[in-house]
């Protein structure tokens, strides 16, 4: 048995290039165990900057110098950032507000409501079911009363979080963009010599992961807009907010439209009471999930992920339990890291076993 073990190890794990590989995972794993927390602007300004890089691109492919496209389109993404801050924010801020201040009334009416469904079908619910379900939202709603509270006690020390995040990210975005080749080339000299297989691990990992994102911003505008009017011709109270949302959902598959399903239903619920109006929205809902993940998705994802839905769910239940809701969103792109290693690791021993078979 020892024996079998150490062949097996020298087999797969004597060869430099894997030892090279492994050791460059397992470093960047510690690093976003240990300090993810920390370095969540560093990880945004990244992935901003992997979006704008595309236009960047095409702008030196008119001739135009590296530095001064990389400033043309930070500077149109500041503009961006302005507007949103301007005109979007605000409307979003009202309808949060307009939510919470309904809560209490949409509240009594959803216990009107419950109480009168066991006069309404007698033989499908007791007093003494809804009693439990009352029972079972007060608990519910006293604990989330007590996580707004502390919300609200910490606000102040996010605010300036969000301000300190808001002046970093856009700055590491231009140094991203307008010093890439200088960072990648210090950042080779701390890697190994021995990287041949990295590099095409990394090579692949790195245009699938380009595409992934460009592919979930494009998803995410159209799940959003298309989502909003859906709601605004229904005429679904906080039709922007909730439109947001479902717009964001697309980032985790499966989990994120099944999640949204209840919010849409619950509102819908609280706005038209025990109505048809509460089904029209869930079945408009559900077309719209469906129309996203058996078109729109594979359209815009076409040959990206090249992942099984089962490998999706795993690798969601996996990195959602390390790393909470950032594990959630990164679980496709760090499954598709971990499939190009298996695939690269792989074929290289096919090679060396056609290689030894042939002499």
């Amino acid at each position: 048995m020892r024996q079998y073990f150490r062949k097996w190890i020298d087999r797969y794990f004597s060869d430099p290039q894997v030892l090279s590989l492994i050791f460059l995972l397992v470093l960047g794993a510690v690093i976003i165990f240990w300090f993810g927390h920390m370095l969540i602007p560093f990880f945004a300004a990244i992935i901003i900057a992997y979006l704008l890089e595309g236009i960047v691109s095409r702008l030196e492919g008119l001739h135009m110098p590296r530095r001064a496209a990389a400033l043309v389109v930070f500077l149109l993404f500041i503009v961006l950032i302005l507007l949103l801050i301007v005109g979007f924010v605000p409307l979003l801020s009202s309808q949060v507000g307009q939510l919470l201040q309904d809560v209490p009334s949409m509240i009594v009416a959803w216990r009107k409501g419950l109480i009168l469904l066991p006069e309404k079908y007698p033989d499908l619910i007791s007093e003494a079911h809804i009693n439990q379900v009352l029972n079972l939202f007060n608990m519910e709603f006293t604990k989330f009363g007590r996580h707004m509270l502390s919300f609200s006690l910490a606000s102040l020390r996010g605010i300036i979080t969000l301000v300190v995040y808001l002046i970093l990210v856009p700055l590491m975005v231009y140094f991203f963009l307008k010093d890439k080749e200088l960072i990648l080339e210090w950042a080779s000299t701390f890697l190994p010599k021995n990287r041949v297989m990295a590099a095409e691990v990394w090579t692949e990992v790195n245009q699938q992961i380009i595409n992934y994102i460009r592919g979930k911003s494009y998803e995410i505008l159209i799940v959003w807009g298309a989502s909003y009017a859906l709601f605004v011709l229904l005429r679904l109270d906080f039709a922007l907010l909730l439109s947001v949302f479902v717009g964001l959902s697309v980032l985790i598959p499966y989990i994120g439209a099944i999640f949204m399903f209840f919010p849409v239903t619950l509102i819908a619920f609280f706005q038209w009471g025990v109505d048809m109006h509460v089904v029209y929205t869930m079945i408009a809902y559900i077309i719209l999930q469906q129309l996203d993940g058996n078109l729109l998705a594979p359209l815009l994802l076409a040959g990206v992920v090249n992942l099984h839905p089962v490998a999706i769910i795993l690798a969601i239940l996996i990195f959602g339990g390390l790393w909470g809701f950032w594990g959630l969103v990164f679980a496709i792109p760090l499954a598709t890291l971990i499939h190009a290693v298996m695939k690269a690791w792989i074929s290289r021993i096919r090679s060396e076993v056609q290689t030894d078979t042939g002499e």
